[in-house]
């Protein structure tokens, strides 16, 4: 079948964003408490859904252990005005549950219930820091940073800072840090444990005596890449212990941000989807103060991760022999990746195309030509006529355009075979309500970085314990469980995302769905 240029468009937009727009609503009457007054409609649905519905018209969130109620259950409550305290009661069946109102949420508990402290069987230290430029100061944003010897690792944040908690069975071990254009840099764990240092890669210089200069066809280096996954990437399933954020800002200011730890079962590269995802454990923090706005949600988000994994699912611009490629390659560059040397091809579409494709850097190792990084983004030409692929639905009065869409994919090696490793994706829309002079600018992103991976035993989930990847990823239920988050490698928050944090979260800053 032959492709058209809108075909390959559309094909890997797949692997994009959707979000759902919907214009802010609320019927509750203010008052003091409990005793705020609420109107809720006749409806017949689980606890869950009702509860749900008292925070959509109050804007209070509910914080419960899930034991104490089932909230699947399905019940009917008639239509009318009630105090929030009896349309808890009625929704719970239990009147003797204890409300507690702390800021914007409200926490059901048994009467006296103590929730004892649970401390973590092994003992751990922690490496902290900052990585940047030694000769412009800049911080270093991506910087893989694991322990040498396991597969346990982290990256920074966009300001060059990261967090890493390690077992104490690991600190005669050392800690490296990689960078495209950086030498790698390796440290005795042992020297930075639990003290807050300052990191710096030097920059790699390629000398001509290190290479040989010749003349390089990039679609060759490309086809190389695809034949030897064989020998590169993985032939048999792995399970992959991730680390997922995704966040929406609107006016510069965070509105939502969900984080979840994946069980991820990576089925081998050779076999189209398959991969499945198992939750670990979540938080999500909301601001309920933004009420004139409009709500954004991500739908897709961990779907999108997982297929921007192009050694399995590969992009238009790596179909290099499809009739009808609209895309220009070169070899642009050489540079370093974790100490080796890398041919960079740049692509872009062809001038006569006018419709919104794709341009970026691809990143192959010199000596085995093994993906190591993808960079791109929608042209920036055409990227307001992409809209309608990201934007699965809005209210009526509302004007989207998209602004800038991109994406950063990463694989790291280890044990002689490349996995996925970070994975990043930032959207950029303007949004103007009818009858608004001024555009406000939503951001949304998502990404993804592995923590740990396993070889060994690795089965397919039951279709049970697996999360439905489509779905709109901060609507999860779960509950949360503070002792986990203490000592689970993450990445961290910078600084503007961990003020805007402290703002919309008081003393619960962690929050149950």
């Amino acid at each position: 079948m032959k492709h058209t240029p809108s075909s390959y468009c559309i094909r890997f937009v797949i692997a994009g964003l959707l979000l759902g727009i919907v214009s802010l609503f609320s019927a509750f009457t203010i008052d003091d408490g409990l005793d705020s007054r609420v109107k809720l409609p006749g409806m017949q649905a689980s606890r869950y859904t009702m509860l749900e519905k008292i925070t959509e018209e109050t804007g209070f969130l509910f914080i419960y252990d899930s034991h104490i109620f089932n909230d699947e259950q399905i019940l009917t409550i008639p239509a009318g005005e009630y105090t929030l305290r009896k349309a808890i009661q009625h929704i719970t069946g239990n009147q003797q549950l204890e409300l507690q109102i702390v800021g914007n949420h409200i926490l059901i508990s048994l009467p006296e219930q103590h929730i004892p402290e649970i401390k973590p069987e092994i003992t751990w230290f922690t490496i902290e820091g900052k990585v940047t430029d030694p000769y412009t100061y800049a911080p270093i944003p991506f910087v893989a940073i694991g322990i040498t010897g396991t597969s346990t690792g982290t990256i920074t944040n966009m300001d060059g800072s990261f967090r890493l908690q390690i077992p104490d069975s690991l600190l005669s071990s050392s800690i490296r840090f990689s960078h495209l254009g950086y030498e790698s840099l390796e440290v005795e764990n042992q020297t930075v444990a639990n003290e807050f240092h300052s990191f710096t890669l030097e920059p790699k210089i390629i000398s001509l005596q290190e290479v040989v200069v010749r003349l390089v066809n990039p679609k060759k280096l490309i086809e190389e890449m695809l034949e030897n996954r064989e020998l590169n990437n993985a032939t048999a399933p792995a399970y992959l212990t991730t680390f997922y954020r995704e966040g929406i800002e609107n006016r510069k200011k965070l509105i939502n941000l969900t984080e979840g730890v994946f069980k991820v079962y990576k089925a081998p590269y050779h076999i189209s989807g398959g991969d499945q995802v198992k939750l670990l454990k979540m938080r999500h923090y909301r601001n309920t103060a933004e009420k004139d706005t409009v709500i954004t949600k991500i739908k897709a988000g961990v779907q999108s991760s997982l297929q921007l994994d192009f050694v399995k699912n590969l992009p238009d611009f790596l179909m290099i022999h499809d009739p009808g490629n609209p895309y220009i390659y070169t070899h642009s560059d050489l540079t370093m990746i974790d100490g080796r040397l890398a041919n960079v091809i740049s692509f872009t579409q062809a001038p006569q195309y006018h419709i919104p494709l794709y341009q970026g850097e691809i990143y192959l190792d010199h000596e085995n030509n093994a993906l190591l990084m993808v960079r791109f983004q929608i042209n920036p030409l055409y990227v307001d006529k992409a809209t309608n692929l990201f934007v699965e639905r809005k209210s009526r009065g509302i004007h989207i355009k998209t602004r800038e869409i991109t994406y950063t994919i990463s694989y790291k090696h280890w044990n002689g075979t490349y996995y996925i490793n970070h994975i990043r994706g930032d959207l950029h829309f303007n949004v103007r309500k009818r009858r608004q002079l001024f555009n406000s600018h939503i951001h949304t992103w998502f990404e993804m970085v592995t923590c740990d991976i396993h070889t060994g035993n690795v089965q397919r989930f039951p279709r049970r314990e697996t999360l439905p990847q489509s779905n709109i990823f901060a609507n999860t239920k779960h509950v949360y469980d503070a002792s986990f988050w203490e000592n689970f490698n993450v990445i961290i928050p910078e600084e503007e995302l961990s003020e805007a944090l402290s703002k919309i979260t008081s003393k619960l800053e962690e929050i149950n769905e």
